[in-house]
């Protein structure tokens, strides 16, 4: 066997799919320390999934390797060896173990012939995939048009290593232990000058923050103080300041639960003669009301009932007459909040002037993501209460005078000058500058606490931070955190965020993130894993300009060109944006061509022996049923590339989400992205016709289908990864000619694929026993719902079998001329497959759906065992398995949700169910629940 040209990568052949996945999914629970817990970006991927990925993007297949391993059989041993290398890869706990780090690197080596290519992610953003790059010993690359994203990558992976094994410069710090690695001496100054920041802010401005009276007469810390925004009632005869309030509700904690009761009290002082005071109530049993505010509806005055509709509320905010009304204070009490009536002292405390030099920046107008400009909050100044302007330019100040203490000390301590870390100093200035960066980058953090969108969440019993979700909502009742209390609102705690993240950055080489606009950019010399932008799912320039006014002021004088524009840049974003670019249409057209400007360029500068790999979150269509259509993004993606002549040789579903969400409301968007690997399609590369690209994926898919199917490929993302070899055929070709001699589309071309891809499943019927093809056919079409016996009787015969036989068989029930297939539920308890003289593969499999989730796995691998252990071997565990995706198939295009999660359940669980039927130990994984109370 010749070796072939370009030797297959890992990648491209077989991945230990569900234990990436496993763990990605794990690793959104994880906190502290974890490098998304740096700064806030939107849809980053999980690290694990970047480690696995890049290291079988470079590492052999052993089917490339035939004169090392010339069987079927040593080559599956050799992959077996390097899927257990990715599996330890990808837990979290294993991040920092040197020895398996060497391992790996050792594989990359050795399959690069000696010399790794750099690594170039041309769409950062949160940096996931640059960062294990440099954690797997790969010259990592990030570049991205956003500052904010260039920022935090350079925080991530380009300045730890410039300081790396380096005593801290704070007096008298550096004595404290033996020895530094990696970045810890550089987080340990981060926290020491963070604390000298928030000593020296609570100096000059601690004032406007006093503490508050218990009722056993202790003082204590203030953590946050509830507000609500109040406009006039518009009845005449009313005119009191109403609350807008979505909620009354403080607390809903059992044994802890609070809340806000409004009174009408006389005023003299006010136009209307009255004034609504607040007090905190706590009886459980109390039905405490709705808020004030409905979005349909408007508001309701709490004193007359008039309904303020939302025009009029929009109008008192364009017009600048509305205000806001403290609701309580919420402090520190022995181990729980204390919620307290406002009073005078913090409601006069809290009446500042609005510092004169604080943030440039609009607010864009797209009430798709952001809310707050259409009630007349159009700049960002105007997200923040005058005292959260007061205390944010206070500390964003003091970046500049600790940066100016960090130097002095730096030079004390034996730094000399040198070039500033902007120009890639590495001495005692560009010292001080990344101590300068990365307390900017909390006084960032910060302003996503210190909003007037901040809401108090009533189960946490904290405050919610600004970007809940990927918009910036409008909000009527909203939290003041303290910035001086040791709550995870405070800058104390959200220093302490950041500086957790730079004690477990990579102990890697120099890595190096740049501002670039991907259309233009050139990739020559560097292989590109990215993960691009989403079509239209997020407006990531318009929203980190929330993040970019803070950044600039803080730290323009640090990063004079990276932060050098008002804003952020937005022309060239690649986003398909209709606010931008006049319409749908037009912003479609801005994506496609974009698109392809990038994967062209790509194409021109491709590495001839190594694949690249494109992640995209995935939705295969668009609608259900008959009216589904391809997605937007989707197909472009696809075109984009084909008609770059790139050629895709395998995809990955790749799930990111909880486990919670693994199948979203019966919908097909199952994964939460896809990762494709591309290699260079030949230039002279022939053309075919709807009928040879028919017959070829015939020919082609139902092998690569079995192989998903025995690998650890769930059910629910069967189509996703047959994506893959379907693909594979259709961008092999210049192009596929319909009948009409038109090129076919790649929307037609994913129908094929699907179309091949259920004929494949329904030839894999005439495996089963008869009883059990009756019952699959039945499925199909009646699910578990009642059908006519005569119809039942038709099937069974031409199955050759009979119903009385099936009945008795224990899957279906039939009287009076009706039959209904079982659900797993409804069958036996007890049951022994051993004893069963008339046992099917649809009955086992229904039992150990009703085990598993009943009793778990070790149960159901029992089950198993005594089913493996028939004398007759008339069970086949891979059967089991194949029909547990066949069912699946049959169920998710029903949209029989309940169904589909059990038969997607039964297969990814199938990998256990076989190790614990052969008596071998299943290790469960639980979660991390590593969760700080407010992050």
């Amino acid at each position: 066997m010749d070796t072939p040209a370009h030797r297959p990568k890992l990648i491209e052949v077989a991945l230990p799919l569900e234990a990436i996945n496993r763990e990605s999914a794990r690793e959104k629970s994880i906190r502290h320390g974890h490098p998304s817990t740096l700064h806030l970006w939107w849809s980053r991927k999980p690290l694990s999934t970047a480690r696995a990925v890049l290291f079988a993007q470079l590492v052999d297949d052993p089917s490339g390797r035939p004169d090392r391993f010339p069987t079927a059989d040593a080559q599956q041993a050799e992959r077996d060896r390097l899927h257990d290398i990715i599996k330890r890869l990808v837990v979290w706990e294993n991040i920092s173990d040197e020895r398996l780090l060497a391992e790996a690197r050792a594989e990359i080596v050795n399959s690069c012939d000696g010399n790794p290519p750099p690594i170039l992610d041309p769409f950062a953003g949160g940096g996931s995939i640059p960062l294990e790059a440099q954690r797997l010993g790969l010259e990592a690359h990030a570049s991205d048009l956003n500052p904010v994203a260039v920022l935090i990558c350079k925080a991530l992976i380009e300045i730890p290593p410039k300081f790396r094994d380096q005593p801290p410069v704070f007096p008298d710090l550096a004595g404290t232990r033996l020895g530094w690695s990696g970045a810890e001496g550089l987080a340990a100054d981060v926290r020491a000058y963070g604390e000298w920041m928030r000593d020296e802010a609570e100096h000059r401005i601690g004032h406007h923050y006093p503490k508050t009276t218990l009722p056993d007469g202790t003082k204590a810390t203030v953590i946050a103080w509830i507000w609500a925004r109040t406009v006039t009632c518009p009845n005449p005869a009313c005119g009191i300041e109403m609350p807008l309030t979505s909620k009354w509700w403080l607390s809903k904690k059992k044994g802890k639960e609070a809340y806000v009761l409004p009174t009408i009290t006389t005023d003299p002082n006010h136009p209307s003669g009255k004034r609504v005071t607040y007090t905190i109530g706590h009886d459980p049993t109390r039905e405490v009301p709705d808020g004030t505010m409905s979005g349909r509806r408007g508001a309701v005055c709490v004193s007359c009932g008039s309904v303020a509709p939302m025009p009029y509320v929009r109008g008192e905010f364009a017009s600048k007459k509305h205000s806001a009304a403290i609701l309580s204070i919420v402090a520190e009490g022995r181990g729980r909040r204390v919620y307290l009536p406002p009073d005078e002292v913090h409601r006069s405390c809290a009446d500042v002037v609005a510092p004169t030099c604080s943030i440039e920046g609009e607010v864009a107008d797209n009430p798709r993501w952001f809310s707050p400009p259409m009630y007349g909050l159009t700049n960002f100044a105007d997200l923040f209460t005058n005292r959260q302007l007061v205390a944010l330019t206070t500390f964003s100040d003091l970046v500049g005078e600790a940066r100016e203490r960090a130097l002095k000390d730096a030079l004390h301590a034996g730094k000399p000058h040198g070039e500033r870390l902007e120009s890639g100093g590495a001495d005692a200035d560009a010292y001080a500058d990344a101590i300068a960066t990365y307390l900017g980058i909390t006084v960032s953090r910060s302003a996503d606490r210190w909003s007037s969108i901040c809401s108090w969440d009533t189960t946490r019993d904290t405050v919610r931070n600004v970007f809940g979700r990927q918009a910036i909502p409008m909000t009527w009742d909203l939290a003041e955190a303290m910035p001086f209390s040791q709550s995870s609102g405070g800058f104390a705690g959200q220093l302490n965020w950041v500086a957790k993240v730079l004690d477990l950055t990579p102990k890697g080489a120099a890595a190096f993130a740049t501002q670039e606009d991907a259309m233009v950019d050139e990739f020559r010399g560097l292989l590109i894993s990215t993960d691009p932008p989403y079509y239209d799912n997020i407006g990531y320039s318009d929203l980190s300009d929330f993040f970019y006014v803070w950044l600039r002021r803080t730290l323009q004088p640090v990063h004079p060109k990276l932060l050098g524009t008002l804003l952020v840049p937005k022309a060239q974003e690649l986003v398909a944006n209709p606010y931008r670019h006049g319409g749908k249409e037009s912003a479609r057209q801005f994506f496609e061509q974009g698109f392809r400007a990038v994967f062209e360029q790509a194409r021109r500068s491709a590495w001839p022996d190594l694949p690249i790999t494109v992640y995209y979150a995935y939705k295969q269509s668009e609608g259900s049923g008959d009216d589904a259509v391809a997605s937007a993004g989707w197909t472009t993606l696809l075109d984009g590339m084909i008609q770059s002549r790139w050629m895709i040789t395998a995809t990955w579903p790749m799930r990111s989400e909880l486990g919670n969400r693994m199948l979203s409301q019966g919908t097909n968007a199952l994964a939460s992205s896809i990762v494709l690997v591309l290699r260079p399609r030949a230039d002279d590369a022939p053309s075919t016709d709807r009928r040879g690209f028919i017959a070829t994926l015939q020919a082609e898919l139902p092998q690569a289908l079995r192989d998903l199917q025995h690998g650890l490929i769930a059910p629910v993302d069967l189509p996703q990864a047959t994506i893959g070899p379907g693909m594979a055929v259709f961008s092999r070709y210049a192009s596929v000619l319909e009948a009409d001699g038109s090129q076919m589309s790649v929307g037609s071309a994913l129908a094929r694929i699907n179309e091949v891809l259920d004929q494949v499943l329904n030839e894999q019927e005439g495996d089963f026993d008869s009883t059990t093809r009756f019952a699959i056919s039945w499925f199909r079409q009646h699910g578990y719902a009642t059908g006519k016996f005569g119809d039942a009787d038709s099937l069974a015969r031409s199955r050759d079998t009979a119903v009385d036989a099936i009945s008795r068989a224990g899957i279906l029930t039939s009287h009076a001329g009706k039959v209904t297939l079982l659900r797993s539920k409804d069958l036996p308890e007890v049951y022994d497959p051993l004893s069963d003289d008339r046992i099917s593969g649809w009955e086992v499999t229904h039992h150990l759906i009703r085990v598993l989730e009943s009793e778990g796995i070790a149960a159901a691998g029992a089950l198993l065992a005594r089913a493996r252990s028939r004398p007759d071997g008339v069970i086949d565990p891979d059967l089991v398995k194949e029909l547990a995706f066949l069912l699946f198939r049959v169920a998710d295009g029903n949209r029989w949700v309940s169904d589909a999660v059990s038969f997607n359940t039964l297969a990814t669980s199938w990998a256990d169910i076989v190790d614990a039927s052969q008596g071998r130990a299943v290790a469960v994984k639980q979660p991390l629940l590593d969760l700080d109370e407010e992050e």
